[in-house]
């Protein structure tokens, strides 16, 4: 699977941890930065490449960091085709993609640990959407 990741500067560790993780299992990810924890930097700088190179189709989807992971998720949903789930546990990532078809995860670093933030990526990665009564409303939501 093609991926976009991109992180401010408080989401920057677990982006290259995350990065690392994907390619390790054979995604192909593409970095929309940032690129270093300093100096600070405005989120919606790294987030929005993602969500565009998701809406686009350039890539299947998207992981979006920053230190809630809130501020994230509110810029990525900005772009249409965009549905960004904030997940925080295993329940909300798994659901974000069971019931929603999210294709952005938004995690925050200061949320969780690290290992709580690579298993929520791998149970996103790995269930599927159910469809049915959900796919059409949000096929509706998308035109």
């Amino acid at each position: 699977m093609k991926i976009a990741i991109g992180s401010d500067h408080a989401g920057f560790h677990y982006k290259e941890a995350i990065r690392h993780y994907l390619t390790d299992l054979g995604h192909e990810v593409i970095d929309k930065g940032t690129y270093a924890e300093t100096p600070s930097v405005d989120y919606p700088r790294f987030i929005r490449p993602v969500a565009e190179a998701v809406a686009a189709g350039e890539v299947e989807r998207g992981v979006v960091l920053g230190g809630s992971g809130n501020g994230e998720a509110m810029m990525a949903n900005r772009i249409k085709g965009v549905r960004a789930g904030l997940c925080w546990n295993e329940e909300s990532a798994r659901l974000c993609r069971m019931h929603n078809d999210a294709n952005v995860i938004s995690i925050g670093e200061r949320m969780m640990t690290e290992e709580t933030a690579l298993k929520l990526v791998k149970i996103w990665l790995d269930t599927p959407f159910e469809g049915g009564r959900h796919l059409a409303r949000i096929q509706e939501l998308d035109e």
